[in-house]
């Protein structure tokens, strides 16, 4: 059978966090590096459609709440809704919330593949298909390290992308075909893979000095105390220089505008250029979202994580900690504790474990991500 000449990719996202849409917009990049004009490629997020009820279309923004201040109740629901009947019973809502629009969706923009980045979107997809006796490939990409939720798990799909081998076990346990599951690591922006150039000279072109071990801290409204454990590091004494991105928290923003800092220090609200800053610094201080995982250990940076929500994030710590790429330090005091050992002895431990950030990363998983979803219209064809 031959591939259609021109293949149309639609690469559906949400914006629950930025990792799914990032995943999203960093598969589509890499399809269109890849393919170029034998490809048209349209990255949506259904939840965005104003006739989508506005407590399914809110919940994106709540995470956030859940992040902030109701993280008991968000683990009740999240850990209820995992067994199987709650989840049909979701999916269910899901549909009767989601189908009209994505089938719209589907008639504006008709896919040769669908990729899917975001898990509440299978259940709709499943009953248009259904519907019209007509099924086209769609490829599942799971943007989890550790235990994700039943509803990633698509039977249907063409393909399972996977960033471990403990999520593909899961995916097979659900009863996915094992060859349609595969290790391909979470689809990081292209421009991770692209960037070769010393530290020193990274560090020269954005302002930063070459001489000290360099933390970069990324924060969000998803980490609430980073401001804290930043003043801890400040008062540490440590030979250290800190690159803090807020991560478009204008109140962090301001708050870190107001310490009296010790320690060299680089402030910035939201930022372009991630691959260069990960690239150029020794380790990462951020939450244990996986996309901020991925992306760090494809740079080989190990990573200090200070926020955990209590969902598939508990996996991510998990892994992380397992492959020795890692900490977990919650609080201010444990953080620069932490830190402080990395640093002793000539960072001799921060070597170990930014050696093995490097061997678990997966900095060309967008492009394996691309290509399986063009293998996979091949195999409809």
């Amino acid at each position: 059978m031959t591939l259609p000449s021109h293949t149309r990719i639609l690469i559906l996202t949400a914006d629950a966090g930025f990792g799914h849409r990032r995943a999203a917009y960093a598969i589509a990049q890499a399809c269109e590096e890849l393919y170029g004009d034998n490809c048209s490629v349209e990255v949506a997020n259904p939840l965005d459609d104003p006739r989508v009820l506005s407590a399914l279309r809110n919940t994106q923004s709540d995470h956030d709440l859940f992040a902030r201040g109701l993280r008991d109740i968000y683990e009740v629901v999240w850990q209820a809704s995992r067994a199987k009947l709650p989840s049909a019973l979701v999916g269910g809502a899901l549909t009767a919330a989601l189908r009209r629009v994505m089938r719209d969706l589907l008639e504006r923009f008709p896919p040769d593949v669908i990729v899917n980045t975001y898990p509440l979107y299978h259940p709709p997809l499943g009953s248009i298909f259904n519907a019209e006796s007509k099924r086209l490939p769609v490829v599942t990409v799971i943007t989890d390290l550790g235990t994700v939720h039943r509803l990633w798990f698509y039977r249907p799909a063409a393909a399972c992308l996977v960033a471990t081998e403990k999520v593909r076990q899961q995916a097979i346990d659900y009863g996915l075909p094992p060859e349609k599951v595969h290790v391909c690591g979470i689809p990081i922006a292209p421009a991770f893979s692209k960037e070769s150039r010393p530290k020193e000279v990274l560090r020269r072109e954005l302002g930063w000095r070459t001489d000290l071990p360099t933390a970069l801290a990324v924060g969000s409204v998803r980490v609430p105390h980073m401001a804290d454990i930043l003043r801890e590091l400040n008062s540490s004494g440590l030979p250290l220089q800190l690159a803090i991105v807020a991560g478009g928290d204008t109140g962090l923003l301001h708050e870190l505008q107001r310490i009296e800092w010790q320690l060299p220090v680089h402030i910035y609200n939201w930022v372009e250029d991630m691959p260069v800053m990960l690239h150029a610094a020794d380790f990462m201080v951020s939450k244990a979202g996986g996309l901020i995982i991925a992306e760090s250990l494809a740079c080989g940076l190990p990573l200090l994580l200070v926020d955990v929500m209590p969902d598939q994030e508990k996996g991510n710590v998990e892994y992380l900690l397992q492959a020795e790429a890692g900490e977990l330090g919650m609080n201010p005091g444990e953080a620069v504790k932490i830190i402080r050992r990395w640093l002793d002895g000539d960072s001799k431990l921060l070597a170990r474990r930014a050696h093995s950030a490097q061997s678990i990363g997966h900095p060309h998983a967008a492009y394996t991500a691309a290509r399986h979803t063009r293998r996979c219209v091949r195999q409809d064809a």
